[in-house]
């Protein structure tokens, strides 16, 4: 039996694509959050100068990692060679820190084709997550910020879609538990983004057929193999204790393998309806964004707008959408690589760059009051 794509094992890890870009897909892609635990600073022994071998160590080291990863091979050139020429005159002899070095180097890449996730990060502590220089923004179970009644709309706030299964059975139990509701409001202003769990668990709910949510391209080869667990909520495993909630290998129910180009996994986000509940299907279903909505959930925003199974109230997202995950570079650094993305199989569309425009356009801290008076007006 053939190992497991990186798709599959992304899924659980869509896209960690936060601010801090760790990402999506076998649960985003889209991707991605901080590690939970409490922040510890840098040690000094860690903030050592570069030295010039190690220097040359990282831009070698990443100029073969984009070659072999990122998404688009004719862009990963691109970035490669830049960051050979630039080793080759010396052109970061000036940056001992380590921190500036990284983020020098981003700036640079960015220079060259602009990525939503795209970065070099300073990460001592090998722990890869990208950008460790501050305090976390916060452990995965509280991603699920927020649930409460509005005016007999069931809302839920979201500041990431993680990982977790914890997070995707109390979202999804919070909306068992109001199935009398008039309606349900997605908050994913604050959301940086995570993985496909919790979509797959609260979809269902919403929808009365199969629909296809986004299509999603994976650069063969490029990410890491293994087991991943089942997709939350979703028929045939998850947090509500049905069947199949044991890790297993393979795609989760929610991803259809399709037929792509040569040197492209290709598979289909789909939706399969709740088997029980069908309170929820046909109440309106908003979904609110800002600027700063990314990567996964900006993947949760298109789906509900190619569906016509929600409306997105807010800001224009921001376009994020290729996914990846880190790669260790040398032994003091982590580079988050994109390498694949996610798109609407219709259009050949995707967001990255250009965000999701919303269905209504206000501004994010109007966007709640909209799609309740958009809401109680239906």
């Amino acid at each position: 039996m053939p190992r497991p794509s990186f798709l599959m094992h992304y899924c659980r890890l869509l896209i960690v694509a936060c601010s801090l870009h760790l990402v999506l897909p076998a649960t985003l892609i889209v991707a991605q959050s901080a590690s939970p635990g409490v922040y510890t600073p840098v040690p000094a022994a860690s903030t050592a100068p570069l030295t010039v071998a190690e220097r040359d160590e990282v831009l070698d080291q990443l100029a073969k990692e984009l070659e072999a990863k990122f998404v688009f091979p004719d862009v990963a050139a691109s970035y490669a060679k830049m960051l050979r020429e630039r080793k080759q005159a010396n052109a970061y002899a000036d940056l001992s820190d380590p921190i500036a070095f990284a983020a020098k180097v981003t700036a640079d890449l960015q220079a060259v084709s602009a990525d939503g996730h795209l970065r070099l990060n300073f990460n001592p502590s090998g722990d890869f997550s990208p950008g460790r220089t501050g305090p976390p923004r916060g452990a995965p179970r509280e991603a699920l910020a927020e649930t409460r009644m509005i005016s007999g709309f069931a809302y839920l706030k979201f500041s990431s879609f993680p990982n977790d299964p914890e997070v995707a059975a109390r979202a999804r139990q919070f909306l068992l538990d109001h199935t009398d509701a008039r309606g349900v409001i997605l908050d994913a202003r604050d959301s940086r983004g995570g993985t496909t769990m919790v979509m797959d668990a609260i979809l269902p709910l919403f929808f009365a057929e199969r629909a296809t949510l986004m299509r999603m391209d994976t650069r063969e080869g490029a990410g890491p193999r293994g087991p991943r667990p089942p997709a939350s909520g979703a028929p045939g495993g998850g947090p509500s204790g049905s069947p199949g909630s044991e890790v297993r290998e393979g795609p989760p129910p929610t991803m259809v393998r399709q037929k792509g180009p040569a040197g492209i996994e290709r598979f289909d986000h789909i939706v399969l309806p709740d088997p029980t509940e069908k309170q929820l299907q046909k109440v309106p279903v908003f979904y609110l964004t800002s600027k700063l909505t990314r990567s996964a959930a900006e993947h949760f925003a298109m789906a509900l707008q190619r569906t016509h199974r929600g409306v997105v109230v807010g800001e224009t997202t921001a376009g994020a959408g290729n996914f990846g995950a880190p790669v260790p570079i040398g032994t003091r650094f982590s580079a988050f690589i994109p390498f694949g993305r996610s798109y609407d199989p219709d259009t050949n569309r995707g967001w990255e760059g250009t965000g999701i425009t919303p269905d209504v356009s206000v501004s994010a801290p109007s966007a709640l009051d909209e799609a309740l008076r958009r809401g109680e007006a239906l």
